[in-house]
């Protein structure tokens, strides 16, 4: 990846306006600072620090990193894994758990690239929708709240563009007493009904999207580009960590 990017960096940039801007919008400034601080990333030319032990006085150097994330491999790879080490150590209970992925039509993908303060709204309605299917399923259970960890996304496998949360819950919650409460089962196609009604008002709030192109998409009863996905069980084990333990952790309550 380095040498693609030294070699056609520049490239890309030239040709960006004619070739790519009508898809992709205008070229971003902070891109500039983004990639000359990965090019600069890890090379002792661009300044290290030198470490010494205290008790044998032997030392080394340490090439200074770019620690941007979202571009630059490694320092991502190390925000992650300093992330996950936080969540499993400090935040999350050992139960039962389960990823979810909320995905977007295409026709709405837009809103949430032009409008990137609506993210936030966006990972909002996919919690709200998890706990009000949780909590229906938890029949008798008074107060209860589950809790969930989520980000957004805006790019899919292949780099397109496909705004979309990544999220991690526990399949239950606790009660108004603080008692654990497990959720065997949540039905994927009420909670993609219940998600689509809340992005949708969200849009139409927003003022972005007509009530009467909302009322259309809500009637769409197949293929209708929204999709939620559960995936996952297990707890927060400590050996699971070298395999993702980011998917394996659930809010503790006293922290939600």
């Amino acid at each position: 990846m380095y040498r693609l990017v030294e070699a056609l960096y520049d490239t890309v940039k030239g040709v960006w306006e004619e070739r790519f801007e009508q898809r992709y919008g205008f070229w971003r400034a902070f891109v500039d600072d983004v990639v000359n601080a990965y090019l600069d990333c890890g090379r002792f030319e661009s300044g290290f620090a030198r470490v010494r032990c205290t008790d044998c006085g032997d030392e080394f150097l340490v090439a200074t990193s770019c620690q941007m994330r979202g571009f630059c491999p490694s320092c991502g790879a190390k925000r992650a894994a300093v992330f996950a080490a936080f969540l499993v150590d400090e935040l999350l209970e050992q139960v039962g758990h389960a990823m979810w992925t909320f995905s977007l039509p295409k026709m709405i993908r837009p809103y949430f690239i032009h409008h990137p303060e609506l993210r936030g709204k966006l990972c909002r309605a996919a919690y709200e929708t998890v706990q009000e299917m949780m909590a229906a399923a938890a029949i008798g259970c008074e107060g209860f709240r589950t809790g969930m960890v989520a980000f957004t996304a805006t790019a899919g496998d292949l780099l397109n563009l496909n705004p979309h949360v990544h999220a991690i819950s526990p399949r239950g919650g606790w009660d108004k007493g603080g008692s654990w409460v497990p959720v065997a089962f949540i039905d994927n196609d009420a909670a993609e009904r219940l998600f689509r009604a809340k992005v949708l008002s969200l849009l139409t709030g927003e003022g972005l999207l007509s009530d009467e192109r909302a009322r259309v998409l809500m009637t769409w009863s197949h293929n209708s580009g929204f999709s939620v996905i559960s995936l996952g069980k297990g707890s927060c084990r400590a050996e699971d960590r070298p395999n993702g333990c980011k998917a394996h952790c659930p809010k503790r309550p006293e922290r939600v």
